[in-house]
């Protein structure tokens, strides 16, 4: 078969190897990880754009590489072949291989921030027009000092921060791909100036690899036919299709 993936470029490594291996040609585009700081309707609309621009009768299947992603894919509408999507909240559950190890986890550790390679990697790149933009969130310290003040830019900083304290661990997903890049020590650093626990988790390719080569079983994957849409099932199966 010949595919097109969509997918969010902190995937970028695993995705390419999965694609490099699989029996299907795969062609690949990467969106930016700031998608994920627009508004709902906005990254719809972004998606839905890619999805549209595949060429009629070229593709037997258009591939999407997100989750649920707090309702980010709610709408997409499959065009002219059958729209792929994984049954996931997010995308740490296409990193750790099944929402069953996913929910597991969740459940015995709420309080975990993940990195992969790829959110390490790919953490700098933007959109224009995000919510964090906005509100004015993406400023330096000394943008806040310039417009601020000194005492006021410090007690922005410390309030913006506040997010940190709803984590206790850092976990560090091990993709087995590019362990020569520092990552994990990266990790490990920003685990200890937080005072969080440190927790390395070995990875599984699985999901991504079994979208791309084809294996589309209905209880992780979601196969949408032309004119169907994505809403969210709220249920074990995560999403479900609107059929027009």
């Amino acid at each position: 078969m010949r595919l097109r993936l969509i997918a969010c470029e902190i995937m970028f490594r695993e995705a390419c190897l999965c694609a490099a291996n699989s029996r299907n040609i795969v062609d690949v585009q990467f969106m930016p990880k700031g998608l994920h700081d627009l508004e709902t309707h906005e990254m719809v609309a972004r998606l839905q754009r890619e999805i549209d621009d595949a060429p009629p009768d070229l593709y037997e299947g258009v591939l999407l590489g997100y989750a649920l992603c707090n309702n980010g894919i709610v709408g997409l509408t499959a065009r002219h072949c059958p729209l792929i999507v994984p049954r996931a909240h997010d995308c740490i559950t296409l990193f750790l291989g099944s929402r069953e190890r996913y929910n597991q986890y969740f459940s015995e550790r709420p309080g975990t921030f993940f990195k992969t390679t790829g959110w390490c990697e790919r953490d700098f790149l933007t959109v224009p027009d995000t919510i964090t933009e906005k509100m004015g969130l993406k400023k330096t310290y000394e943008e806040y000092v310039a417009q601020y003040g000194e005492e006021n830019a410090k007690y922005l900083m410390e309030q913006m921060g506040g997010w940190k304290q709803s984590y206790n661990t850092m976990a560090f997903i091990d993709m087995g791909i590019g362990d020569f890049l520092g990552y994990e020590q990266e990790a490990e650093k920003e685990a200890e100036e937080n005072g969080w626990e440190l927790l390395k988790l070995k990875g599984d390719l699985r999901l991504i690899r079994r979208l791309l080569d084809g294996e589309w079983d209905d209880e992780e994957f979601l196969v949408l036919q032309p004119g169907e849409s994505v809403i969210a099932s709220n249920d074990e199966r995560i999403i479900a299709a609107r059929t027009p």
